[in-house]
């Protein structure tokens, strides 16, 4: 009997342990169930959003132009002779009127000494013939134009007033000065250097403010006019700068393109001869435009995301116009479902995967 208790006794202990160690695990599956569950729900999308008005659109005409300083002179000595002295740099600004290089002046000081030797003793001769031919010499005035023009050429006088002329025109072109402001480039010769009238010796070129020349076709140029307003980018760098339309060339190239010529002001990171890209932008009013990210490829139609209580819907359209960063857009006139109003909301980010109907969570509305 002793042994049947035993027993009973026993089995119900074990029953006791295995339902508490059965419910012991039972929250841990359930837990373990929970979190397998939420890997598996699908996320929301996050998205920009951009509300849709319409506006002005900006028609852009793009071109390749090269930058032209409005003022560019290659400086070279009128007078021959041994170089004196540099004081600019390739780089250099300057200003005008500022002293740039000088020759060895020693052979044209004398030149102006003799040639002023010359004019005095001329002028003796001058007033000695005006005296001999009964004309005070003093009293200039009172001699006939013709009499007095007669005497100054017979006696000399003129030749030497010409040659001291030219002697101190000599001796000023032995200084190289800026005729106007701007940076140095060009220079090749080193003090004590020989060199040559009329070779150029400095380029200076003022980089104000830049000419931009740039070609147009014919069917392009009724969209062009003085004044317009265009922005250039050079291919070195992405920065952008604002300019205007100054002249347009009223002749057609041989190969159908017309010659354009705008201003641009210099930031001191533009240089003479840089290649730019060329945008001329007008203005076509009345337009649903919106940033290129927001259209999309669906079934090989192009579409636009609208988001409608956190849902993602496509809608069909039709690009009218483009530029570099944006597009004009209508509703797909082919597409009965095809809707676009003004106060939409549009998504123009992470829609590259978005499907019809995907829920959607707004990070940024532009």
């Amino acid at each position: 009997m002793s042994k049947k208790r035993q027993n009973l006794t026993r089995c119900i202990f074990l029953m006791i342990c295995f339902s508490i160690l059965l419910n012991c695990n039972k929250p841990k599956e359930n837990k373990e169930k929970s979190i397998n569950k939420k890997q598996y729900l699908p996320e929301k999308n996050e998205v920009d959003i951009l509300v849709l008005d319409k506006g002005a659109f900006k028609k852009e005409l793009v071109s390749n132009g090269r930058l032209v300083a409005l003022e560019k002179s290659e400086l070279k000595f009128n007078v021959s002779e041994k170089l004196n002295n540099i004081y600019v740099k390739n780089g250099d600004y300057v200003t005008k009127g500022q002293l740039l290089a000088s020759l060895d002046a020693f052979t044209y000081h004398q030149k102006v000494n003799k040639a002023e030797i010359d004019l005095k003793q001329a002028t003796l001769e001058f007033n000695d013939l005006q005296i001999r031919r009964g004309f005070n010499a003093d009293n200039k005035d009172a001699i006939p134009k013709e009499e007095y023009e007669m005497m100054a050429i017979k006696s000399g006088y003129k030749n030497a007033l010409h040659q001291l002329e030219n002697a101190q025109f000599d001796l000023k072109s032995t200084k190289l000065i800026a005729p106007f402001s701007g940076k140095i480039a060009n220079i090749d010769s080193k003090k004590h250097d020989q060199i040559n009238s009329g070779k150029a010796f400095i380029t200076l070129i003022n980089d104000a403010v830049f000419e931009v020349e740039f070609y147009v076709i014919e069917s392009e140029l009724k969209d062009i006019k003085s004044k317009d307003k265009i922005s250039i980018e050079p291919f070195a760098t992405s920065k952008s700068y604002e300019g205007a339309i100054t002249t347009i060339n009223p002749q057609v190239e041989k190969d159908g393109t017309i010659l354009i010529k705008a201003q641009v002001k210099n930031d001191g990171h533009l240089l003479e001869g840089m290649n730019v890209k060329v945008f001329i932008k007008k203005d076509i009013p009345d337009q649903f435009v919106v940033p290129k990210s927001a259209v999309v490829l669906r079934d090989n139609q192009e579409v636009l995301f609208t988001v409608k209580n956190g849902k993602a819907y496509w809608t069909y359209i039709l690009k009218t116009l483009e530029n570099s960063k944006a597009y004009a857009v209508i509703p797909h006139p082919d597409k009965s479902s095809a809707s676009l109003t003004v106060g939409d909301t549009i998504i123009i980010s992470n829609n590259l995967n978005l499907a019809h109907d995907s829920e959607v969570s707004v990070k940024n509305s532009h």
